[in-house]
């Protein structure tokens, strides 16, 4: 009898064991697959869709932030700084009333070219122009005199002159230059304008040293 209790006794407690095992290994699995699964998603989903999204947008809008400054920049910096400079578009061209001998003794002449801004707002014209003397069949580009350009600013409506020197063809006097227009390209400009010259023929010195026919600088 003693034996038999013992033996049942031995039993249950085994039995008890096994239970208890059992349970504790049902909660390890549990806690273990909620642990694997939250970090999976939640870390996992931040980095990949939250971060370089953000980036990507904020690397949008710098892009679109800087392209709109610079431009407004530009803009404002061109529009501030003052009359813009004289273009050929903007003036027109005639002959002033200053045609007249310098000197009796060489007999050279001088003609004015009026330049007048034609345009509604100021603007600013330095330097020599480009001078060309035309005829039915040659081109006679004229040099610069040595006078010291300055830097004039026309309002709108408002004109200024450069002179050109010229020494008039007389027979005998040497070769004769036909002149039958004046190609002017204004200071800084690529753009030239055509007037007819009344100054009639010229002394032709296009490989003399100092020549008797020549331009002043706009303004001087």
């Amino acid at each position: 009898m003693r034996l038999f209790h013992a033996a049942t006794a031995l039993a249950a407690t085994s039995a008890l064991a096994l239970t208890l095992t059992a349970c504790g290994n049902g909660s390890g699995n549990d806690a273990s697959g909620d642990q694997s699964s939250a970090p999976a998603s939640s870390p996992s989903a931040t980095a990949t869709g939250g971060a370089p999204a953000e980036n990507a947008d904020a690397t949008k809008d710098a892009g679109s932030s800087t392209g709109g400054g610079t431009g407004t920049t530009t803009g404002g910096s061109g529009g501030g700084a003052g009359a813009s400079r004289c273009h050929t578009a903007g003036l027109s061209f005639s002959f002033g009333a200053g045609d007249g001998k310098v000197s009796s003794s060489d007999d050279q002449q001088q003609l004015a070219v009026v330049l007048k801004n034609k345009t509604s707002a100021a603007c600013t014209i330095q330097g020599f122009p480009g001078v060309d003397l035309k005829s039915s069949g040659d081109s006679w580009s004229l040099t610069r005199s040595g006078a010291t350009p300055k830097k004039v600013t026309l309002a709108a409506g408002s004109s200024t002159t450069f002179t050109i020197t010229f020494l008039p063809w007389n027979q005998g006097s040497g070769t004769e230059f036909k002149a039958t227009s004046v190609v002017v390209t204004p200071p800084n400009e690529t753009t030239p304008t055509t007037l007819a010259w009344p100054g009639g023929s010229v002394l032709l010195q296009d490989g003399a040293t100092h020549p008797g026919t020549y331009t002043g600088p706009v303004g001087g």
